[in-house]
């Protein structure tokens, strides 16, 4: 199936609505006192650590997209018929700044933002905890399609979020997330949907 309006426009209209997620962001940290450029460290190790944070997500990817339990094959099944085909005929480069903007903004958002603003309007010694897991319902919140894709994002929104109290350092969180949406778009859109859609014709494979 073809996407429902061109993947330009489509790609266009994902960058407007990741990159307002970043303005938001932004906004709302300066309305509460929390910038969340002030928990962002720009530098080599943050990236690394970002990349290496990437690894389990992506296994957790694996596991709904081969586990034959049928929460997943239907929320596999939702994303091939309403999801994936927006993506699928965007460029490589689309897809990485998408997920780029992904990661920045809402890991600005989320964890720059409301899990440091929770966690600064409460007391006692179970502030940063409470803190990690409002902050990760809401993300499952916000990432609503199903129940289960929802619980799975709550549970990604706990790890980012952990890793953001572990390193004190915005970028591991923002680099995991930009590169794990990243590499499972492209999964999803090249690797096994070329399998599930194999092309037709003489010409195999992506050809890029």
């Amino acid at each position: 199936m073809d996407a429902p309006f061109p993947p330009a426009n489509f790609a266009i209209t994902a960058l407007l609505v990741e990159g307002g997620t970043g303005l938001v962001a932004v906004a709302l940290g300066w309305a509460l006192g929390y910038p969340p450029g002030d928990a962002v460290a720009w530098e080599l190790a943050g990236l690394a650590w970002g990349a290496a944070a990437a690894m389990p997500l992506l296994a957790v990817m694996g596991a709904w997209v081969w586990i034959p339990w049928r929460p997943f094959r239907d929320l596999l099944g939702l994303l091939d018929e309403t999801v994936l085909p927006l993506f699928r005929n965007c460029h490589l480069a689309d897809l990485l700044l998408v997920s780029a903007l992904a990661g920045l903004g809402e890991e600005m958002l989320f964890r720059g933002v409301l899990q440091r603003a929770i966690a600064g309007g409460l007391e006692g010694p179970w502030n940063e905890a409470v803190a990690l897991v409002v902050s990760g319902v809401l993300f499952g919140l916000a990432h609503y399609l199903t129940r289960t894709y929802a619980v799975l994002a709550a549970l990604i929104g706990w790890y980012l979020g952990w890793l953001w109290l572990a390193t004190g350092n915005l970028l591991v969180p923002i680099v995991a997330h930009g590169l794990y949406d990243f590499l499972a778009l492209v999964y999803l859109t090249r690797l096994r949907d070329a399998r599930a859609c194999p092309p037709q014709g003489n010409t195999p494979g992506d050809g890029s």
